[in-house]
């Protein structure tokens, strides 16, 4: 019997309201706290509660037969917090059933593992320190953001605890190979690796209500006979796909939701495929052979690579300048900075400067709050420009900075003087005006004879 790995990944970005040049070093409050909001709630109502309700059917109607994985993002559990409790509460009522792996990635959802492991490490910690404290569970299998894997990657992954990893069954990597089958990482063979079958996933996330694809409509038992053509030889099916998959990306009235209800029955009902956890996964079978990942992947776009993060020079120069600031913010322990670097190194702010419009435009401008990438670049730039201002008044990075620091402080000081002095002003001439306008007592004059005393002569 084949094994049917269902994974699904759930992140939404905090998104940046319109920050101008001269806000720079006067506001340092960057968030679109509505188009956040707005967004989260849309969502939530469109994907998250209506699919939750159905996985939650299912997994208690086929009482343990029936298993999915989740990777939710640090920045993503946040919004529920802020904007829609009842989310998080859905997710953890399907963790209560015990029937769902909970799966370990960055914090952010952060480019971080591509720069400098100690951040990596520390992200990933937080991350985890998250999940368990809500649903109970500490992972054990690892999901880089955007499936971003090579073989540095996964060997630190397993130096870091992890007993397996995921990634996308690239074909230029894998070549005449396989993705259904267990792999190992080629540096450190005790990590295993499991590869995601892009085709078979991506007829769901990207295809299923696409009219004009001759496979049109996907139903539960087309979707079974393709599985059951595969190599009688080949051990799992790996569907790995973002979440808003489900009611999001294809809405509701397409039947996305309709297939998600039927799809489990429907493939447990033939007998041969069971449900199975990457856990269990990795429990259950061998790797046939080492995966050789020497440049990293991903499961973005056709090339399966970095370009819609990191493909072009707005890219790479913001990136660049984001991370310079890492030495300074491990001395820094403020926690609003600590915050908004977060939130800096979210991966989305490097998607929307992306150039490629061609081969996977659409997909670029449906996530796309900006009208270009160049205003992307501009937006994000002008608010690291006032992140860097703030943090070299906390962490002076050289003399220079040290000295244009001590010059701040003294300048907020004497603006603070001179902003209580103007409210002591106000308040007197606010007194002054009521004297004024007060109603003044009478002064009785005393009556004169209307003679006068004249000086005697000895006086003169």
């Amino acid at each position: 019997m084949k094994s049917v790995c269902l994974y699904f990944q759930i992140h939404q970005p905090f998104r940046y309201r319109k920050y101008r040049f001269f806000d720079i070093g006067n506001d340092h409050y960057y968030y679109d706290d509505y188009a956040n909001e707005t967004i989260l709630r849309k969502v939530a109502n469109n994907c998250y509660l209506p699919a939750n309700k159905v996985l939650l059917e299912q997994l208690k109607k086929h009482k343990g037969k029936f298993k999915v994985a989740l990777s939710i993002s640090g920045i993503a559990l946040e919004q529920f917090e802020l904007y829609a409790p009842e989310v998080l509460h859905s997710f953890q009522e399907l963790a209560e059933t015990g029937y769902v792996e909970f799966l370990s990635e960055t914090y952010s959802h952060s480019l971080v593992s591509l720069f400098d492991g100690e951040s990596f490490e520390k992200q990933v910690k937080d991350h985890d320190d998250k999940i368990e404290a809500y649903f109970g569970q500490r992972p054990s299998v690892f999901r880089n953001t955007e499936m971003i894997y090579s073989d540095e990657i996964g060997d630190r992954v397993y130096k870091m605890g992890f007993k397996a990893m995921l990634t996308e069954g690239a074909k230029h990597v894998l070549g005449w190979k396989s993705p259904n089958f267990l792999y190992c990482n080629a540096i450190n063979p005790r990590l295993k690796v499991l590869m995601r079958n892009y085709k078979l996933s991506d007829d769901i996330s990207f295809r299923f209500s696409n009219k004009a694809w001759n496979e049109y409509p996907l139903t539960a038992e087309k979707f079974l006979k393709w599985m059951s053509e595969l190599d009688k030889n080949e051990e799992m099916v790996n569907l790995f796909m973002d979440y808003e998959t489900f009611g999001e990306h294809q809405t509701a009235d397409s039947g996305i939701l309709n297939f998600l209800k039927s799809l489990p029955e429907t493939i447990l009902k033939n007998g041969s495929f069971t449900f199975d956890t990457p856990s269990e996964i990795i429990e259950k079978y061998q790797p046939i052979s080492a995966v050789h990942v020497p440049h990293p992947i991903s499961w973005a776009d056709e090339e399966r690579d970095l370009s819609a993060w990191l493909g072009n020079e707005l890219q790479e120069e913001a990136f660049g300048k984001l991370y310079d600031l890492k030495e300074r913010m491990l001395r820094c322990f403020d926690p609003v900075m600590i915050k908004d670097w977060n939130y800096l190194q979210i991966s989305d702010h490097f998607y929307y400067m992306c150039t490629k419009f061609f081969s996977d435009g659409e997909v670029h401008k449906y996530f796309n709050p900006y009208a270009s990438p160049y205003e992307a670049f501009i937006n994000y730039m002008n608010v690291l420009s006032d992140f860097r201002i703030r943090l070299n008044a906390l962490v002076p990075e050289s003399d220079i900075d040290r000295e244009i620091a001590a010059l701040k402080e003294v300048i907020d000081e004497k603006d603070d003087r001179l902003s209580k002095a103007e409210d002591e002003v106000k308040t007197l001439k606010n007194k002054l005006k009521e004297a004024k306008g007060a109603v003044l007592p009478k002064v009785e004059k005393k009556k004169t004879t209307g003679k006068t005393k004249t000086k005697s002569k000895s006086a003169k």
